[in-house]
């Protein structure tokens, strides 16, 4: 697995130093379970709240005000690393730091919302599959919605500014909500539900890191990039601006659904 700028992150003893020049040690290691989900998972969700935090508690109130950001399908949010094969040519599989050519962290772009946990207070391990629910909408009557699970470093000597590594990621298209045997436009400014799974995956998130959820719509190239307009895919040569809005209220509870392991 790797970070874009040069930093990647492998499997191996926490401190050591890599054999592999760039990379950091991330602690992984491998295990065996007979079931899967693992018995005993403890599927919790973390809720998205107005004040950009990620907690266990569901947001208290309904009047809160959702998040927005605008999305521009001529200025994606770039892929940088992930779930990926056979594409090395044009985009590299793995963990990386989240950050773009320019060195700027994806979170300095106006088209991501950005939600995070507190400080870890002690090892939490993430093992199995993981589901988003949000709740959202947009002046488009078509358009994406992205999460990315990210697993934030705090600052150390040889990181001043700390590490975002990505986990796992994943995309829906709003016209296909309930399923990709239906297409059904939305309606500018409506309130949706949109439940999409992310790649499983495994984790433990160490003492002093942040569990955190990157929401945007889109992640180019590893997802192709909507037009807004509802068109055809594939075939509209047309784009629009989208005003994205996420709700994170008593009403409309967004969430991830993190399979949280026994400590």
């Amino acid at each position: 697995m790797g970070t874009g700028d040069g930093k990647r992150v492998i499997a191996g003893a926490p401190g050591e130093a890599s054999e592999y020049p760039g990379r950091i040690n991330h602690g992984g290691f491998w295990r065996r379970v007979e079931d899967w989900p693992i018995p005993g998972t403890r599927f919790t969700p973390y809720y998205l709240q107005g004040d950009g935090t990620l907690s266990p508690q569901k947001p208290g109130g309904s009047d809160i005000a959702p998040s927005r950001y605008t999305f521009d399908p001529k200025d994606p949010v770039p892929t940088i690393g992930g779930g990926i094969s056979a594409a090395d040519s044009v985009m590299k599989p793995g963990a990386f730091d989240q950050r773009e050519k320019d060195m700027l962290p994806l979170i300095s772009r106006s088209d991501i919302l950005t939600f995070q946990t507190p400080p870890l207070a002690f090892e939490t391990e993430i093992t199995g599959p993981i589901e988003v629910h949000l709740w959202a909408s947009s002046s488009a009557v078509d358009t994406d919605f992205t999460a990315k699970l990210i697993d934030v470093y705090p600052p150390s000597d040889d990181y001043p500014d700390g590490l975002a590594v990505n986990l796992t990621d994943s995309i829906i298209r709003a016209r296909y909500r309930d399923g990709y045997e239906k297409s059904e436009l939305m309606s500018p400014g409506k309130p949706y539900a949109f439940v999409f799974q992310l790649y499983p995956t495994s984790n433990v998130f160490k003492k002093g890191h942040w569990i955190r959820l990157d929401i945007s719509s889109s992640n180019w190239p590893r997802f192709d990039v909507n037009p807004n307009t509802g068109g055809p895919l594939g075939l509209e040569q047309r784009y629009e601006i989208a005003h994205q809005a996420v709700y994170h209220d008593a009403n409309r509870p967004s969430h991830i659904v993190l399979p949280v392991q026994k400590g």
